[in-house]
């Protein structure tokens, strides 16, 4: 499994091979701030930058942020390593095989990252120059934290061990655990965690079983199977989820993107395994307007793109399949993700140690910037969060 995104490099069509309950607190922690956070306004009415980037380093010697502030054009501006309190597990190109080990909640105030190493959830709040303040750190009440998902009000957390937890976020304390459970072996592969826009229900898909696992929610944060259904195509790995409950997923198996609707707790299938002519597809990413989606194909060094029509029918942006192309060669696109104001993609690369920038047009076109330097090749670096 550790082999996994090398394997897919190096074997060409072969996409897929089978892509303790505590809480801890910094000293700096006081009822629910750091005292060296400063109280957060939002970053749009300051003058310098208007967003973030966040790339994880996983280290397994201690794990760390590495924080950019956003300018209006697009440039970033590193800011800085912050320890997250926990432990990565270090690795290659790809150890987690997951999307989502570093999320941003909506408000844009807190940064949550996975300690995969220690078993824990890391908490930092965002000042106004978009730098993270560590809160504290809490358990995942599992092994291996690998994939966060967030609403207005919870945390969800997808573990290795193919478990899942739900926290509180309400407030601006530490998540506090809700739910817990288990979806099965961890054999199954369990990759990447996402929820519907109201909280209601949690998907979670599982690379080696092939499937995508459905979880409800109810009002107090418990979790209850709603089964599973077999994904459309080999390998389901990144996704998102619509405002219309429509899953659009990556297959890196199959080389493919797949669309799904929910009803009643049951998944439906709208589009299947949608080529994406290139190698291992694994990261997507829905536009502000959910009118486009975009896929890593961490193989090609390329971004794919596909419309996504209101009944969530997928459609390619490009007769090659390449609607973005990454700055010179051995790039490895990873973790994806879009700005809050919908006008820049940003993309880890992991085999240049660089953050891939792309702007984006009307059409779900998109334009290669300049890359910004400040991370290590080929090191174990994983997740990205942008606002």
């Amino acid at each position: 499994m550790k082999q996994y995104l090398s394997f897919v490099l190096a074997s060409g069509a072969a996409l897929f091979t089978a892509c303790g309950d505590h809480t801890t607190q910094p000293r700096s922690l006081a009822d629910g701030l750091s005292a060296n956070a400063p109280a957060r306004r939002d970053i749009g009415n300051d003058p310098r930058p208007v967003g973030g980037v966040y790339v994880g380093t996983n280290g397994a010697s201690g794990n760390a942020i590495v924080a950019f502030a956003r300018r209006e054009n697009g440039a970033l501006e590193k800011l800085g390593e912050f320890s997250t309190g926990g432990l990565g597990i270090g690795g290659g190109g790809d150890p987690l095989q997951s999307q989502g080990s570093v999320v941003v909640s909506r408000n844009h105030q807190s940064l949550f990252v996975v300690n995969a190493g220690s078993n824990s959830i890391s908490t930092f709040a965002i000042d106004n120059g978009a730098a993270p303040h560590l809160l504290g750190v809490v358990s995942s009440f599992g092994s291996g934290p690998i994939s966060l998902a967030v609403t207005d009000e919870r945390l969800f957390v997808l573990n290795q061990d193919n478990s899942i937890a739900a926290y509180s976020i309400a407030g601006t304390g530490l998540p506090t655990l809700l739910g817990k459970l288990s979806l099965g072996a961890a054999s199954d592969g369990p990759s990447t965690i996402n929820a519907s826009r109201d909280g209601h229900y949690v998907f979670v898909t599982e690379r080696a079983a092939g499937a995508i696992a459905v979880v409800t929610v109810d009002e107090h944060g418990n979790l209850t199977s709603a089964g599973r259904r077999p994904s459309s195509g080999g390998g389901p790995f990144g996704f998102a989820v619509t405002n219309r409950d429509q899953l659009i997923v990556s297959e890196a198996g199959a080389g493919a993107v797949s669309s799904y609707k929910l009803a009643g707790g049951v998944l439906s299938l709208v589009t299947g395994s949608l080529s994406t002519q290139q190698a291992a597809p694994c990261w997507l990413v829905l536009s502000n307007d959910e009118r486009f989606a975009f896929v890593a194909n961490a193989g090609s060094g390329s971004i794919g793109g596909f419309a996504v029509s209101p009944d969530g029918v997928l459609t390619p942006l490009s007769s090659d399949g390449r609607t973005g192309v990454t700055n010179g060669s051995g790039a490895t696109p990873l973790d994806i993700q879009i700005t809050r104001d919908g006008k820049f993609l940003y993309v880890l690369q992991t085999g240049t140690g660089t953050v891939g920038s792309f702007a984006i047009g009307d059409q779900g076109t998109l334009t290669t910037l300049p890359d910004t330097p400040g991370l290590v090749p080929v090191a174990g670096f994983q997740g990205l969060a942008a606002f």
